[in-house]
């Protein structure tokens, strides 16, 4: 699995949530709603700056799913990895091709969680520089619902794709 594609897909998605952020950032007032309960009623305040730091926070921690969860799998010894049928996957001959479909897998997870990520910084930057404006909360429970069915995908997925062995490989 090529991971360019979900790679770049994140990348932009931090490209474009960052422009958005920062072209709000000053509008903000000093003192921000940053959390709110499922009604939309802001039950959680912070500074800008620290609003701030937390989306940038987060978007890291976002990257770091991304970008270093794989690389840290792929230095790590096979005894150590906790994949099904392990001795097959991650034989010399098909360790590569294993770490590209997790690297792949990973990547994609990633922008699922930038997804929501952006969405709820998005719902909270609306509600402060709008709120005589009724927004929507289910817009964000929408996206919460679809990213727990996305996530609950893809682990059935990559769990289905390593619980298999091809039949030409398996040993009588």
């Amino acid at each position: 699995m090529d991971s360019r594609l979900p790679k770049i897909v994140f990348v932009m998605i931090a490209i474009i949530a960052a422009i958005y952020f920062r072209s709000n950032y000053s509008q903000l007032p000093e003192i921000v709603a940053s959390h709110f309960d499922a009604r939309g009623v802001a039950n959680g305040w912070q500074s800008k700056s620290t609003f701030l730091t937390g989306f940038a926070g987060v978007v890291a921690l976002a990257a770091m799913l991304t970008f270093g969860v794989p690389v840290f799998i792929s230095k790590m010894p096979a005894g150590l990895i906790n994949l099904p049928h392990k001795e097959y996957w991650l034989a010399l001959e098909r360790r590569d091709a294993t770490m590209a479909v997790l690297r792949g897998s990973f990547a994609w997870f990633g922008c699922g969680v930038l997804v929501v990520v952006t969405t709820a910084i998005n719902y909270a930057v609306g509600r402060n520089l709008y709120p005589e404006t009724q927004m929507n909360p289910p817009a964000l429970v929408y996206v919460l619902g679809g990213f727990v069915i996305f996530a609950l995908v893809w682990s059935i997925r990559i769990l289905a794709y390593f619980s298999r062995v091809p039949r030409q490989d398996v040993r009588s």
